[in-house]
């Protein structure tokens, strides 16, 4: 690009590409999306204005997500200045300085994600009410969803463990008893039991679950959720499950998913996307192909090399791991995605689509039961072909 071209799209970028700038010259999608960083800053559109004395609306939606374009597009030394700029001009300083504050606000998805993207910028007075916010939302979502996530896990277990021709101390008496009632001998005052059912002895897990996180900015709400339900399927012996966060690094968080508030400060919120470097890693992790359940939660925009992604999920889905791609995981409605890479995955038969919380439950008990998760999800029509 010529110098003069330089200067105009810069001139482009100052005066806001309205109709009368006077330039007439486009941008393209990466400068787009840095313009668009530093108009959500400097022309106000960034954040809702956190409520207080409680409230209903949604607190600070935008944050995670701008947070990862400014470190994708600009350099730390710019970043810091414009994360300093952002805490100044929309009044979130007073936030996160004043626990009395941040302890009246409404703890919802959308800041508890704020918090753990400024998690760095948290003074220490403000950390234990920061930490007591994400508590109390994880607790509320534990209530909501603990119980529908282990009912759905265990009643998969229990169908794919079923065991025909048990030992007798693997025998399940009640269910043998209800299948044999039309044998029962009125003489003997018995019941002959033709059919046995029972389970059978399992020193290991009945399946692997690897979660593996998009810890991008746009994924903050999938990541909360995901955190959430990584807990309830870690609680479950019959369950083997991992969790990994990544971005253009990788770090395994299954030491803490028995406290999902650390889990949950232990992702680093926004910075770039490396798919391909996050399944390699989780290569490593698979241990039993046909008995290993991996979803990729992301919304596919991999800043990484694409072709060796789709070449690592094709390894993975031919050795035999059931491969499931969640665009999202939220209650937000249709999530922006990268189509080409999605349509690449569905191609490879590895389903593409997003999931609400209230369906992740069922969607873990149709993988358990090895399911067709592409039918599951085109029944519900949330299947991603386009």
């Amino acid at each position: 690009m010529i110098e003069s071209e330089k200067r105009l799209k810069r001139w482009r970028m100052m005066l806001g590409g309205d109709a009368n700038d006077g330039i007439g010259i486009s941008l393209n999608s990466s400068e787009a999306a840095v313009d668009r960083a530093v108009s959500q800053l400097y022309e106000g559109a960034l954040v809702n204005r956190p409520q207080r004395q409680g409230g209903t609306g949604s607190s600070n939606p935008n944050i995670a997500t701008w947070l990862g374009d400014i470190r994708t597009y600009f350099p730390a030394s710019v970043v810091k200045v414009m994360q300093q700029d952002a805490l100044d001009r929309f009044n979130l300083r007073q936030l996160l300085l004043e626990p009395e504050l941040l302890s009246e606000t409404v703890a919802d998805v959308h800041l508890v994600a704020t918090l753990i993207a400024l998690k760095n910028l948290i003074p220490e007075r403000t950390k234990s009410t920061a930490r007591e916010v994400v508590g109390k939302l994880v607790r509320e979502l534990m209530q909501r969803l603990e119980n529908p996530m282990r009912q759905a896990v265990l009643g998969a277990v229990n169908r794919a463990s079923r065991n025909s021709r048990p030992r007798h101390n693997e025998i399940d008496w009640h269910r043998t008893i209800r299948a044999n009632l039309k044998h029962y001998q009125a003489e003997f005052k018995t019941i002959i039991p033709e059919k046995r059912i029972g389970y059978s002895r399992r020193q290991a897990s009945l399946r692997d679950v690897i979660l593996v996180l998009d810890q991008s900015g746009s994924m903050a709400e999938s990541v909360v959720y995901a955190g959430i339900f990584a807990a309830v399927l870690a609680s479950l012996p019959a369950i083997s499950t991992r969790v990994v966060a990544f971005d253009t690094s990788v770090v395994d968080l299954t030491n803490d998913l028995h406290d999902p508030i650390e889990l949950l400060f232990g992702v680093q919120l926004g910075g770039g996307t490396d798919i391909n470097k996050a399944l390699a890693y989780c290569q490593g992790l698979v241990q039993r192909p046909q008995e290993t359940i991996l979803v990729l939660i992301s919304d596919l925009y991999d800043g990484g090399d694409k072709t060796s992604t789709v070449r690592r999920a094709a390894a993975l889905t031919r050795a035999g791991v059931q491969v499931i791609a969640l665009l999202a995981l939220s209650d937000s409605g249709t999530p922006a995605y990268e189509h080409g890479l999605a349509q690449n995955f569905t191609s490879l038969g590895i389903p593409s689509f997003a999931c609400t919380p209230d369906l992740f439950p069922e969607l873990i008990a149709a993988a358990i039961s090895k399911r067709d998760i592409g039918q599951w999800a085109a029944n519900l029509d949330i299947l991603k072909t386009d």
